[in-house]
């Protein structure tokens, strides 16, 4: 039975109802907080900050847990509010972000920690949620009855569904293929799902680029996922070269290095060309238009492709022996760091303001001891 929602009776209880609340309307999509993290931190330590690296491991560690823990006393407390997310258009592609926060921790356990079987166990863990959640959500969506209009239901959280099988083949060449199912079997699986990921950007950008240039767009419609348009083909990109990385004694992937490098290429090229496009929208819509700039979750969606940026052009310039591209990779791993620090900045500017208010409903609700005494001796006098 799902728990209610109920006005408190207490002030005690205010602080309490507001965090049910909060957790009722927890947008699946938060997920996109240990992504964030977790790319840049692996940004930053392909660029020498090995120290700041680390610190963010540390902080996004925990925070995975606390996201995993959030999400399973939601799907115990509010199991009705979970399945409607899952069937919903706009907010079920945000389940999807469990896999790439999944990959991404896997990624930093194995690159800075160099702790493989745990990074193992989360490939399993990740790759297990997204078959699980792609059939749920594509599925659940398709046999839906009542469905909205595409200008209505489409946004650039849908390309979280490219970023999540990305995320897995990133990771399972980061652990290696030997350690999976075999050393060429292994490599046949990554790419297979790194193609599959390229054709669903392919199906899924055509939907959103229709819905940029023929439906009414006002800015409440550009929402901080709209950057994943841009993050999708960067971790697609990431993806394809690590793969040309990873498998270049395998006969199989050898003699396709050129298709690989060739299709990394244009991901990267893709990504790049979405970057002027959005910046621009983006002081259109907080600018012209004058759409207030306040903490959103969704915004780690927009932190996310810019670390994305910085690590799949580092290792595009590998892959191409192309150095002329680092400083490109440098640039934007500072522009990740910043766009992380303010939405940190964002989200404990919020978390102090529940802290103060579930302090002041305590202080407002216990009486002062000079007014107890007085009630005493009153009781004694009558």
């Amino acid at each position: 039975m799902e728990a209610a929602i109920t006005q408190p009776d207490s002030k005690p209880a205010a602080a309490l109802e507001y965090f049910r609340q909060r957790l009722a309307q927890m947008h699946p999509a938060y997920f996109a907080m240990a992504m964030a993290t977790g790319i840049v931190s692996l940004a930053a330590d392909q660029l020498g900050l090995g120290v700041f690296a680390r610190a963010l491991l540390w902080l996004n560690v925990p925070a995975y847990c606390l996201l995993w823990l959030a999400l399973g006393l939601r799907i115990a407390l509010f199991p009705s509010r979970v399945l409607a997310d899952l069937s919903s258009h706009q907010r079920g592609p945000g389940f999807f972000t469990a896999v790439a926060a999944t990959s991404v921790v896997g990624a930093q356990s194995v690159l800075l920690l160099d702790n493989w079987p745990v990074a193992l166990a989360l490939w399993w863990l990740a790759l297990v949620l997204w078959f699980g959640l792609t059939c749920a959500i594509f599925v659940g969506l398709s046999v839906k009855e009542e469905k909205p209009t595409l200008a209505e239901g489409i946004n650039g959280g849908w390309l979280l569904a490219v970023v999540a099988p990305q995320s897995v083949v990133v990771l399972g060449c980061a652990v290696g293929a030997d350690r999976i199912l075999g050393h060429e079997i292994s490599l046949f699986i990554l790419m297979s799902l790194w193609l599959c990921g390229g054709m669903l950007y392919i199906w899924m950008i055509s939907l959103i680029f229709f819905r940029y240039m023929f439906f009414k767009f006002v800015p409440s419609d550009l929402m901080p996922p709209y950057w994943i348009n841009m993050g999708a083909v960067a971790i697609s990109t990431l993806a394809g070269a690590r793969l040309a990385l990873a498998g270049g004694d395998v006969p199989l992937i050898a003699s396709m290095l050129p298709f690989i490098k060739g299709l990394t290429l244009m991901f990267w090229a893709t990504a790049t060309w979405w970057i002027p496009i959005l910046v621009i929208l983006g002081v259109w819509r907080h600018r012209v238009r004058g759409f207030a700039l306040k903490y959103d979750p969704l915004y780690w969606g927009l932190v996310f492709p810019l670390g994305m940026y910085s690590v799949c052009t580092l290792q595009l310039s590998k892959v191409l022996d192309a150095p002329f591209l680092l400083g490109l990779s440098r640039v934007f791993v500072v522009l990740a760091l910043v766009a992380w620090v303010l939405t940190f900045f964002g989200l404990a500017t919020r978390l102090l303001y529940v802290l103060l208010l579930a302090t002041r409903s305590r202080r407002e609700a216990a009486p002062s001891l000079p007014s107890v005494i007085t009630h005493q001796q009153t009781g004694r006098l009558s």
